[in-house]
């Protein structure tokens, strides 16, 4: 990295962002980030190229200049939004982490409310969860969606009209614990509960993409998205009590004191730009 795009020690925030072939979404979204973080300094922004093969590196390379804050990393090839989100939480620096999808259609205006409804909640709260309203996608996916969330929300009883938002914050540490497997950032509200975390909402408002079209296949087809909550029901129904560990003579390890990952570890094929 060049001394102009260092990234900042210690942020308060780290904010990832997936994003495959987005070129056009790039410019604009960065600057309305930047924006609406402006008063949660120190913050960094993570972008996650999953593979792209349009200009999205180009933009990002461009955005780059002039903002040390600005972190980019690339898949050399396509993995999947998951996979682009867990290697942005293993590479943030930030003990609390937003993400918001790399459309537009999440607005960053709505961060610094979750950070806040976080913070409120006390150290026992894992995850702000943003919740949807005003929904900009077309009719048959908004249906997949309702259906979807009204199944997992009977099984699952996570307490959460809408886990497909992109826009969330949680506890670093605590996202680490959680099982990883494809369409995990779909469930984390069940999840973050299963390991003992609360779990507070926020109504944001949607709003259509900036531009293009859909770039990540939809969670909600039937095949794919009934075999993750029977996984999902799985983990939950074998979860133990977590005990309290303690080294003699030394104080109490907390919840929240976990081995760091490596991003280069966590995900193969994930190297910084």
């Amino acid at each position: 990295m060049s001394a102009d795009t260092h990234p900042a020690a210690d942020p308060r925030l780290t904010v990832v962002v997936p994003v495959r072939n987005e070129a056009g979404n790039i410019a604009a979204l960065i600057a309305e980030i930047e924006a609406a973080c402006a008063g949660l300094a120190p913050f960094e922004v993570v972008y996650v190229d999953d593979g792209s093969t349009d200009a999205t590196p180009e933009r990002l390379a461009e955005a780059r200049a002039g903002r040390p804050w600005l972190r980019v990393l690339r898949h050399a090839a396509s993995a999947g939004q998951s996979a682009a989100v867990r290697s942005g939480v293993a590479a943030a620096r930030g003990g609390l982490v937003a993400t918001l999808d790399g459309d537009g259609q999440n607005d960053p205006a709505f961060i610094p409310a979750l950070v806040a409804a976080l913070e409120q909640a006390g150290p026992g709260a894992g995850l702000a969860q943003g919740q949807r309203t005003g929904r900009k996608d077309g009719p048959f996916k908004m249906l997949q969606s309702r259906i979807a969330n009204g199944v997992r929300g009977r099984i699952l009883r996570d307490a959460t009209r809408d886990t497909g938002c992109g826009l969330k914050v949680f506890r670093r540490a605590v996202y680490l614990r959680l099982p990883y497997f494809d369409a995990l950032h779909r469930f984390m509200p069940a999840l973050v509960a299963r390991e003992g975390y609360a779990v507070v909402h926020r109504d944001v408002v949607d709003r259509p993409r900036l531009t293009g079209t859909s770039n990540y296949g939809l969670f909600d087809r039937l095949w794919v998205g009934l075999l993750d909550l029977a996984g999902v029901w799985w983990l939950i129904r074998r979860k133990r009590a977590t005990p309290a560990v303690a080294e003699v003579g030394t104080p109490e390890i907390g919840p929240e004191i976990i081995p760091p990952i490596a991003p280069e570890a966590a995900i193969p094929g994930a190297r910084p730009c």
